[in-house]
């Protein structure tokens, strides 16, 4: 290993005084921070010498002087946004920022539903805005390729400012300005910016432009840049790093209700990238993935009304819920066509499918393309289109452009845009089989001509006695992590790894089951091991002998203590999945029978099912499923809720929460949403433990259609469960035991 230079260590140590700075040191060398200049840069914002919003001259000046005039002439301005995280903290920093040079009433937004208008600009959404008096359309993270709805929008009297980072088009739109990264040459500080950092771009050049107008500091914006560049998955390098670094300090302490709303849902502080990217960031997509309409985030993130923030967050994590349901399911389904590929031969694995929700498939994709490093595309068939179309999301790994993979078969497409990594795109559906045998096809040529560079496998390896909160703060300088400055991996060797509980699964919020292994891991270095955790894998799946493991230090918010998470075991014995019985008792009684598990709970999702299977795996006995149909509807439900809520107020009398489930067969969280229901209807619900009592009867009539809808979701996946064929238990499982 390279000689490493005394300042070098001494200014991590300054940063990290209960360390060595050994281990950050040889990572930073390796990354290039070879000068004093640099490293301070990388680990201090404020030795940063950030670039000012004017290296997008002449463009920004154009963008300024256009909406100076509309500041003096009065014109209704719009700001364009998109539905995803980046597109709506843009949203939200540009309406906040140019609402301090425009009045109220000059100032609106306009978010497509990602469901019934998809990315970009819209010609629907322009005649809406056309008829409110709208005369200039700022867009943000969106809008560059956007060709024919600038025109038309220009024939009906509306002028376009571009602000975005997506793909450009050959030549120049017609627009008043674009301003977009892409623009700069390779390399440039801001090249990498998202799009809520090009938004702040523009705002910081007009607060530049008329210094005595705006009221709140340019600074107060940065949580929410933070937010959206983190989520967005950009390089976080030069202006990139140097803005997430000041939003990040920013977020612990946000003024913004809505904000810190979601760091109390999510269990964070709002310290760490990861907080954003593991708990703000899928939240606030989830609203335009199950919903299709995001617009009530813009409000949920200025409203300074603490009920209106609260009433948006129970619809935010209601959404973020129903999203991880739906991810379950579709990635079970996904799972399975993946058994009838032949990887070896696939070098773009594209499937597709009538039920899925196009929202749920970025996910899903990415997914699937981390763990067969290959790239991805999931689309969804839409039958109902004339003619029938295949929506979907594409997904890539490092060293394969999927933007210009996906753009080599335009000809084929109806339309398409995005990254290098990631891409959205629709097709007619009878050109799906030659879409497949082409971006195949093109890949295998371009790997045959262009050899691509394996990730690097780990940053460090270090023993067991090296783990712990010491190294877990000298790592942390490293901080914000993402793509261009990976998170440190750690290699350790000859190790051993016990596992914590016999069961690997746990239950979430709406008792949505996921799995993860905890387990301690040890070897020679020390006589105490580590704690660790290894996500979606059943504690079965740990090697029995010595092992190599490839793995990250992170901090739990649950347990407040620093683990190892595994993320792959490098060289082990192979491990064989104990077999399963499966029995279908579902027709009728059987006798009781000890060397039985039974499920007589009707499941909701199939990871709620392979946690059964695991069980009975663990415990060597047959499986029988043995639940009811379900015998409700929602209205029936609602009406038998209403019913108990009079019963329990005119009695005094109390019930289990366990007691109401059984009667309502509802899970935790939709009898949560019925309690709110009640609430709003005048009765005052009191919970303590596990004990409901209800002094009051309901006041008001209405019916909750938020809580329906989930009645009515989970009646269905119970349908689902109940009428499956038994063949299908028997194939999930065993295609489960091969993964």
């Amino acid at each position: 290993m390279t000689a490493l230079p005394d300042w070098l260590l001494e200014t991590i140590k300054s940063y990290a005084p209960r360390s060595t700075g050994h281990h950050v040191a040889q990572i930073l060398w390796q990354r290039g921070i070879t000068t004093a200049n640099a490293l301070q840069a990388f680990l201090n914002p404020a030795c940063y010498q950030p670039t000012g919003p004017g290296a997008f001259a002449p463009e920004i000046d154009w963008a300024v002087a256009r909406l100076c005039a509309s500041i003096e002439q009065k014109e209704q301005v719009t700001i364009w946004g998109d539905f995803d995280a980046d597109g709506i903290t843009a949203t939200t920093v540009l309406y906040l920022g140019l609402g301090q040079f425009l009045a109220p009433e000059q100032l609106s937004y306009y978010i497509p539903d990602r469901l019934r208008e998809s990315h970009g600009l819209n010609r629907p959404g322009i005649d809406h805005l056309a008829a409110q008096g709208t005369r200039l359309i700022v867009t943000c993270d969106t809008g560059s390729a956007d060709l024919p709805e600038i025109i038309y929008a220009q024939s009906l009297g509306i002028e376009v400012i571009i602000t975005d980072h997506h793909t450009l088009l050959p030549d120049r739109p017609p627009v008043v300005a674009l301003i977009n990264p892409r623009c700069l040459p390779p390399g440039h500080p801001l090249g990498n910016l998202s799009g809520v950092a090009v938004a702040y771009k523009l705002v910081e050049a007009m607060y530049a432009a008329l210094p005595g107008r705006p009221q709140q500091p340019l600074t107060d914006l940065l949580d929410l840049v933070a937010v959206g560049l983190v989520a967005d998955l950009v390089e976080l390098t030069g202006d990139c790093r140097y803005l997430a670094q000041l939003g990040i300090r920013l977020l612990p302490q946000t003024k913004r209700l809505g904000l810190a709303k979601l760091l109390e849902l999510c269990r964070a502080r709002g310290h760490r990238p990861t907080d954003i990217s593991h708990g703000i960031a899928p939240r606030i997509n989830s609203m335009s993935r199950v919903y299709g309409d995001a617009r009530i985030l813009v409000e949920f993130f200025t409203s300074q009304d603490y009920k209106r923030v609260e009433a948006i967050a129970r619809q935010i994590e209601t959404a973020n819920t129903g999203r991880k349901q739906i991810e379950q399911d579709i990635q079970a389904q996904v799972n399975w066509k993946l058994g009838g590929l032949d990887l070896a031969t696939t070098s773009v694995i594209i499937l597709s499918d009538p039920d899925w929700p196009a929202g749920i498939l970025g996910l899903i994709a990415g997914k699937v393309a981390r763990e067969c490093g290959k790239p991805a595309i999931l689309l969804a068939e839409d039958l109902q289109a004339n003619p029938p179309l295949a929506r979907g999301s594409a997904r890539s790994v490092q060293g394969i452009d999927l933007y210009d993979l996906v753009r080599s078969q335009s000809h084929l497409l109806q339309s398409f845009g995005g990254h290098p990594l990631a891409a959205g795109l629709s097709l007619p559906l009878e050109n799906l089989p030659l879409f497949t045998t082409a971006i195949n096809q093109q890949l295998r040529q371009q790997l045959a001509t262009h050899e691509i560079s394996p990730p690097k496998r780990a940053d460090l390896t270090l023993r067991v006695v090296d783990l712990g909160p010491e190294l877990y703060e000298e790592l942390r300088l490293l901080e914000p992590c993402g793509m261009g400055n990976p998170s440190p991996q750690l290699l350790l060797r000859n190790c051993r790894l016990v596992a914590s509980s016999p069961d690997g699964r746990v239950w979430g919020k709406g008792r949505i089951p996921y799995i993860r292994t905890e387990f301690t891991i040890y070897d020679d270095s020390t006589s105490k091991g580590f704690a660790g955790v290894w996500w979606d894998h059943h504690p079965y799946e740990l090697p029995a002998g010595s092992c190599d493991v490839l793995a990250k230090l992170n901090f739990d918010n649950y347990k407040q203590q620093v683990q190892l998470e595994l993320l792959e075991i490098v060289s082990n014995e192979p491990v064989v999945a104990p077999q399963a019985t499966v029995l279908d008792w579902r027709s009728g009684h059987q006798p009781p029978d000890p060397g039985v598990l039974v499920l007589d709970t009707c499941p909701t999702s199939w990871d709620e099912v392979y946690c059964w299977l695991r069980r009975s795996q663990s415990q060597n006995q047959p499986l029988a499923l043995a639940y009811p149909a379900p015998d409700l509807e929602p209205q029936q439900i609602y009406q038998q809720l209403v019913g108990v809520a009079k019963f329990l107020s005119r009695t005094g009398k109390t019930v289990t929460k366990q007691q109401l489930q059984e009667k309502l067969q509802l899970s935790d969280r939709t009898l949560a949403l019925g309690l709110e229901t009640l609430a709003t209807m005048g009765c005052h619900v009191i919970v303590t433990n596990d004990a409901i009592k209800i002094t009051t009867p309901p006041t008001t009539s209405g019916q909750s259609q938020e809580f329906l809808a989930a009645v009515g979701e989970e009646i269905f996946r119970k349908k689902y469960f109940h009428q499956a064929p038994i063949d299908l238990f028997q194939m999930k499982f065993q295609l489960k035991a091969t993964q």
